[in-house]
């Protein structure tokens, strides 16, 4: 029997046809940013004050300037014990009383009555609109726009399941085209929302499909290249996220209303479905499948393009996970380390999801420019992936892992105490801190593949992950409720978290070096599974013909 992946030495692992496919897929993790954290342009809160059509009508009729009409509207209140205009209160005044003239400054409105927003609201946004401004989410209904975000994340916790199943009944290619196909209805809908209970509605289907097709995407390239290459294209393609963080600013900075903006980001899922010409569906599924002959066909375009010739061993290939175990969810808790593993990978998920969309939303309730703020952090998330790259390999995945989410940690206490005055050095901090949870986050995802045996592992990690979506729902409301009471109380619960997550991290087993394990045993008794891939290798090594046992060693050499 001839695996794919024995296939693929012959065929080329990462040949000039995987490298086109992976260039096409990696653009899907660009917008993905849009749809993840464009809350903070989409969703902004600018500041405000109560509307009163009397005081604005007199701000023309008397040339006052805004502050003068807010001044003139708005008590002030104290907030952290400093007086500010009133964001929910106004004055109650009758301007067509006689004696009230267009001396601005003579007018001491300190000791009127006051009442709630009557008339809506006037907002200091520049000619800008977010959904907040127009549907007027301040205030009391302030946490609606929490909703916004919670309700795209209960789609990715939805969606995520769905897709996954559908990957695995109808394929990899059909089930990224078909959400790609919702993606585009469901974004253009958003754009197009006449008020905002169908906005989130339709929010909601935008998740469902958005998350499932980019992780169809990331199964379908894993599935194309050699082994040796799958961390490598996994880490890259969650690398592109980061260059969407990055065009994300600028495109909210040019297009002022939320809708266009929204239009913008749904495009590109439309023109990915022209895909259907250009990726192949998974040999490997195929196989699966029992479509020998549609997975030899795809394997010979694939090794032509690449310039290779194939054997006839591929007349003998065959799917080299054809033993069928029933998965259940007792299988990741039934046994000791199996139920510590499932713990500590669920809590890391679930950290990670809270604390990267906290510190990115955190931004948009910030006094700094919005704009520069998240361009400057986008930034520092490219050193994650080639950080993590640089030491996986040399110091193991444990210790980069437990110090990414420590490093996290320690970043948002320090952050948190950091006085105003010295903005730059508070910044900076914050940028270590979200660099070290975006090394977490993109860590958690091939660490969790590593600690689950073959026959549950797609099942494991998609149990694990779908904390991650229980911790995007719970993140919006622990930050904009929180930081009502107090700005930095968000940043003392992350940091909370992430140190914990950390401490977890170090009580899991370093994977470094150690083949995948194959069954629970392994997990259990992780010695005898070292002992059986030297058995193998010996094996291997003794069924080689001694020209290709000479080869081996002068490649390993080289």
């Amino acid at each position: 029997m001839t695996t794919f992946d024995d296939i693929l030495e012959e065929a080329g692992k990462f040949g000039r046809c995987q490298k086109r496919i992976f260039a096409l897929l990696c653009m899907v993790s660009m917008p993905w940013a849009g749809v993840y954290v464009g809350i903070v342009f989409q969703g902004f809160t600018p500041d405000h004050w109560c509307r009163d059509p009397e005081v604005v009508e007199r701000r023309r009729e008397c040339s006052w300037s805004l502050a003068d009409s807010r001044r003139l509207t708005v008590p002030l209140v104290n907030s952290s014990g400093v007086p500010q205009p009133s964001t929910c209160e106004q004055y109650e005044v009758d301007w067509n009383r006689t004696g009230l003239t267009c001396d601005s400054q003579g007018l001491d409105l300190s000791g009127t009555p006051t009442t709630g927003c009557k008339n809506g609201w006037e907002y200091d946004y520049e000619g800008r609109q977010s959904f907040v401004t127009e549907f007027d989410l301040v205030c009391s209904d302030a946490w609606l726009v929490d909703m916004y975000q919670a309700t795209l994340n209960v789609g990715f916790l939805v969606g995520s399941i769905a897709i996954g199943y559908l990957a695995d009944r109808f394929g990899r290619k059909m089930s990224f085209l078909m959400s790609n196909l919702l993606n585009g209805i469901a974004g253009i809908l958003v754009a197009v929302a006449p008020n905002y209970v169908s906005l989130l509605v339709f929010r909601t289907l935008y998740g469902f499909g958005v998350k499932g097709g980019w992780v169809a995407g990331y199964v379908l390239i894993t599935e194309l290249v050699g082994v040796e290459y799958r961390r490598t294209v996994g880490v890259l393609y969650q690398m592109f996220f980061s260059v969407g963080i990055l065009i994300l600013p600028l495109l909210a900075y040019y297009i002022t209303d939320w809708r266009w903006l929204q239009v913008v980001i749904t495009v590109p899922y439309i023109i990915f479905l022209s895909y259907y010409w250009f990726i192949p569906e998974s040999p490997r599924w195929l196989l699966s499948q029992n479509q020998k002959s549609k997975a030899v066909k795809i394997t010979e375009d694939m090794a032509k393009e690449n310039k290779m010739t194939l054997s006839k061993n591929i007349e003998t290939l065959a799917d080299d996970n054809a033993d069928s175990h029933t998965v259940s969810f007792m299988d990741l808790i039934r046994t000791p380390k199996m139920r510590k593993h499932t713990f500590i990978l669920s809590y890391n998920w679930f950290t990670s999801a809270v604390v990267y969309q906290g510190l990115i939303m955190r931004l948009g309730i910030l006094e700094g420019n919005v704009y520069i703020d998240f361009l400057i952090s986008g930034l520092v998330e490219f050193p994650a992936a080639f950080l993590i790259l640089f030491t996986i390999e040399r110091i193991g995945r444990r210790l980069p892992f437990a110090a990414a989410n420590i490093v996290a940690g320690a970043a948002c206490f320090i952050t948190a105490f950091i006085p105003d005055s010295m903005l730059w050095f508070k910044t900076l901090v914050a940028c270590i801190g979200r660099l070290g949870i975006t090394m977490a986050f993109e860590m958690v995802v091939f660490v969790n593949t590593e600690l689950y045996p073959t026959f549950v592992r797609n099942f494991g990690v998609s149990v694990c992950s779908t904390l991650c979506d229980v911790g995007g729902i719970i993140a919006p409301f622990l930050l904009y409720r929180l930081a009502v009471i107090w700005l930095e109380l968000p940043l003392i619960i992350f940091g909370s978290l992430a140190f914990v997550a950390g401490g977890l991290v170090l009580l899991l087993p370093e994977t470094r070096g150690v083949p995948l394990p194959e069954t629970i045993d392994d997990i259990e008794f992780p010695d005898r599974c070292k002992e059986k891939a030297a058995m193998k290798n010996q094996q291997l090594t003794n069924l080689l013909p001694q020209s290709d046992v000479s080869t081996n060693k002068e490649t390993a050499v080289v």
